[in-house]
C-alpha cells in the first residue's frame, strides 16, 4: 500500500524540537514510533568567548566570519544585544567576508541584509567549507560553532595558515526530563525497536550517556547493528561512526522528512539483509 512503507517496523527516533512532527511522520508512512526526545539547547548565559569576540569584532580584528547554524547567530546577536545596540552584530557582519553552512544561516542573513560571499553546499561537512572556502584569502576567522566542537574545520583552516577564533555560542545538554529517553535505551537494550533514525549527531551522544548511566550501553551496543540504523547525512554518519555506531542509510537530501520517508522504503530489505 503506498505510503506504508514502514509496515508495523517500530521506529525509535531522539528527535527534540521537532517531536510531534517526526511522530507524525513515521506514523504516515506506517511506523510504530516512540519518540523519546534526548536533548535540549543550553545557552551559554555567561558566554565569555562571544564578548571578547565582539569586543575584537567591533574593532575589525576579523576579515572573515563562517556561521555554522542559525540558531547560533541568532543566538549570538541576542547574547551581543545585551551589551551593545541594537543592529550591531549585523552592520560589523556588513564590513566582512560571511561564509554559511547551508539554508538556515542564509535565511538569518537575508533577514538581516547582511551580503553572503560564500553559501557552502550540502551535504555542509568539514570538508566542503574548506573546499568553499580555499581559494580565499582571508586569514583572520571567526568560526561560530554548534553543539560540539568543529575539530577538524579549525584544524583545516589553521593549517592553510590561518588565524580562527572559535566562538562556541550554544551547548547541548540532556533534557530536563529523561524519563522516555531512559525508557528508550531500556526498549533498546531489549531489542524492541527495529529502526532508529538520528537527525543530528548529538542524539548519539546522549543515547550512549544515558545507555552507560544506566548499565546498559553493551546491550545497547549489541542491538544498535541488528537494526537499521538511519542518519540524516554525512556530519551526523560521521559522529555516530566516531562512536562505533555503524550506520546503514542515509537519504538523498540532509533532511527529517527525506530521512523518515527514503528509509521506509529501505527498511525492510536492509532488515531482511541482517537475517
Amino acid at each position: 500500500m503506498p505510503g506504508m512503507e514502514f509496515d508495523g517496523l517500530r521506529v525509535l527516533s531522539l528527535e527534540s524540537r521537532r517531536s510531534a512532527e517526526i511522530e507524525k511522520l513515521i506514523r504516515a508512512r506506517g511506523g510504530q514510533p516512540f519518540v523519546a526526545p534526548s536533548m535540549r539547547e543550553v545557552p551559554l548565559e555567561n558566554n565569555t568567548e562571544a564578548f571578547l569576540f565582539a569586543t575584537r569584532l567591533f574593532v575589525g580584528e576579523f576579515d572573515m566570519v563562517i556561521l555554522l547554524t542559525g540558531v547560533g547567530a541568532r543566538l549570538l546577536n541576542q547574547i551581543l544585544e545585551t551589551r551593545y545596540p541594537p543592529g550591531a552584530f549585523p552592520e560589523a557582519l556588513r564590513q566582512l567576508t560571511v561564509v554559511v553552512r547551508g539554508s538556515k544561516p542564509a535565511a538569518v542573513m537575508r533577514e538581516w541584509n547582511v551580503p553572503v560571499a560564500v553559501s557552502v553546499p550540502e551535504p555542509n561537512t568539514w570538508r566542503e567549507i574548506l573546499t568553499a572556502t580555499a581559494a580565499r584569502p582571508e586569514r583572520n576567522i571567526a568560526l561560530q560553532e554548534f553543539g560540539r566542537r568543529s575539530t577538524e574545520l579549525l584544524e583545516g583552516l589553521r593549517n592553510r595558515g590561518a588565524h580562527v577564533t572559535s566562538v562556541p555560542v550554544y551547548q547541548w545538554d540532556l533534557p530536563k526530563d529523561t524519563g522516555l529517553l531512559r525508557e528508550a535505551v531500556q526498549r533498546l537494550a531489549e531489542g524492541q525497536f527495529d529502526v532508529v533514525l538520528f537527525t543530528t549527531s548529538v542524539q548519539a551522544v546522549h543515547l550512549l550517556r544515558v545507555a552507560t548511566e544506566e548499565h546498559l550501553e553493551d546491550q545497547v551496543r549489541a542491538a544498535l547493528p541488528r537494526m537499521v540504523v538511519a542518519s540524516v547525512g554525512p556530519s551526523t554518519s560521521e559522529t555516530l561512526r566516531e562512536h562505533d555506531v555503524p550506520v546503514d542509510f542515509e537519504p538523498s537530501h540532509p533532511k527529517m522528512g527525506f530521512l523518515v520517508n527514503e528509509t521506509s522504503q529501505q527498511a525492510r530489505k536492509i532488515l531482511q539483509s541482517k537475517q
